[in-house]
């Protein structure tokens, strides 16, 4: 979709200044009922896209985002826009100097920016919402919170807001609200996209490309990776292997990645629909592995929180929790004072763990396996944050199946994969060998061909050339 859009631009079918207006039209129409975008920046986008117009006209070259709208994760830079991290602690922020590296190099491709999306304070959930500004629905079941942390970028996507929308993974951010939203989300390896500044969770964090189909999550990817100064996980674009180097894949199954117990009823009667599918679209027969099997050493789930909240709670500070313990979220809170009372004998023990998890997971995999799993080991979240069965806010271990990868830096995508019967989407995860992150988005390729998803959430408009009027 973005790249026919792009041509459309180029080939003067349609302007950019047209694709922004319309951005900002659909944003004022349905914002207010989602809480996808939390800042506009409506004049500079208009301007730059009069001056991409303008370009073209002079027959110059545009980049291969030529003019198209871009919707910026609140955690992310951008030069001349504040940066909250959902958080009340920053509602007074300065407008950032720099942009980001992600912002930049899609901004470098002529894509316009046009606003920050929500998350949750200091994108540590796995839903959207926050004392700034509020809760993000999901547009599929209002009722229900879209995911998160990358929550608003995936809100605005499935509600056509725009054609992009940035992301980041802790430890499911990309492909968790991928999986609530109908999208496709990419985890890649650990150093494929180069992480500058230094992310809060050091090893952990990547961003990574989301969208409404698997060759826009492609060209995303090709766009933001490569090395910067700095990052000593960077890999040259070379790293990632080729499709053909890896052959038919040999197809895993588990419907958890640690054994937190059966599956909710709708999870597992979606996740077996989905792998039967699976099955018959690779021609290939899943072998069901027990998750008690998969990694024996510890906890993956819980280690990673220890990592998460020690490594966050360093960068914020002792003091800086403790003076704005009144405004932090109070979930949020938890985790910091959690962080903060871990010795340093448990986090370097949770950080060697990472190496045995690895060991697991590559003994596991090899160079030709795919694990099949659910993305989320729940139906959805309520926009603030209650899980089924649960009372109070606050995300769970045994709710997740994508932390692991993050942990272990293996790339993992999430497909859309059918609707729980509350509504929200239901999306298969596929977690692959390091660097496999083509083959990944090869059988991505073949599994939306044989299974094409919604581009939009009912009731909205996709933002493809149909979704315009521009066909």
């Amino acid at each position: 979709m973005l790249r026919e859009l792009a041509a459309m631009v180029r080939g003067g079918t349609v302007s950019s200044t047209a694709l922004v207006t319309e951005s900002i039209a659909r944003i004022a129409a349905s914002n207010a009922q989602l809480g996808a975008v939390v800042l506009m920046d409506e004049e500079k986008a208009l301007r730059t896209a009069a001056q991409i117009d303008s370009r073209r006209q002079r027959g110059e070259q545009l980049g291969a985002l030529a003019g198209l709208p871009l919707l910026v994760k609140d955690i992310e830079d951008v030069a001349g826009l504040r940066t909250t991290h959902g958080s009340l602690t920053r509602r007074e922020a300065a407008p950032a100097d720099q942009s980001g590296h992600v912002p930049a190099r899609l901004m470098a491709a002529d894509a316009v920016v046009i606003g920050k999306t929500n998350t949750p304070e200091y994108s540590f959930e796995a839903y959207t919402s926050n004392r700034l500004f509020g809760d993000t629905r999901n547009p599929w079941s209002p009722e229900w919170s879209p995911g998160g942390s990358s929550g608003g970028s995936a809100a605005a996507l499935a509600a056509g807001f725009a054609p992009l929308a940035t992301a980041t993974d802790g430890g499911g951010s990309i492909r968790i609200p991928a999986a609530l939203c109908g999208l496709v989300g990419l985890k890649p390896t650990v150093g494929v996209v180069p992480r500058s500044p230094i992310p809060a969770w050091i090893d952990l964090s990547t961003d990574g490309p989301m969208g409404t189909s698997v060759d826009d999550v492609e060209l995303l990817l090709d766009l933001i990776s490569g090395p910067v100064p700095g990052d000593p996980n960077a890999v040259p674009r070379c790293a990632l292997r080729a499709p053909e180097t890896f052959g038919p894949p040999r197809l895993l199954a588990a419907p958890r990645t640690y054994d937190w117990g059966p599956l909710p009823a709708d999870v597992q009667a979606c996740f077996d629909t989905a792998l039967e599918r699976l099955e018959i679209c690779l021609g290939q027969e899943a072998e069901r592995v027990s998750p008690s099997s998969l990694f024996t050493s510890g906890n993956p789930d819980t280690d990673w929180f220890i990592l998460c909240g020690v490594e966050q709670a360093h960068q914020l500070g002792r003091d800086f929790i403790e003076s704005n313990a009144d405004i932090l979220d109070p979930v949020f809170l938890g985790h910091m004072r959690f962080g903060l009372e871990q010795t340093t004998e448990r986090y370097i023990a949770a950080r060697r763990a990472r190496f045995v998890y690895t060991a697991e997971l590559d003994a596991l995999l090899g160079h030709d396996a795919i694990l099949v799993t659910p993305t989320l080991g729940i139906t959805g979240l309520t926009p603030d944050g209650v899980a089924e069965s649960l009372t109070k806010p606050g995300t769970l271990p045994d709710a997740l199946n994508t932390v692991i990868q993050n942990i272990t830096g293996n790339p993992a995508i999430s497909l859309p994969a059918g609707r729980h019967q509350n509504g929200v989407p239901f999306g298969l995860q596929l977690t692959g060998p390091r660097f496999s992150d083509r083959w990944l988005l090869e059988i991505a390729r073949r599994w939306e061909q044989a299974h094409p998803w919604a581009l939009s959430a009912p009731g909205y408009m996709p933002y493809t050339p149909e979704g315009l009027g521009l066909t």
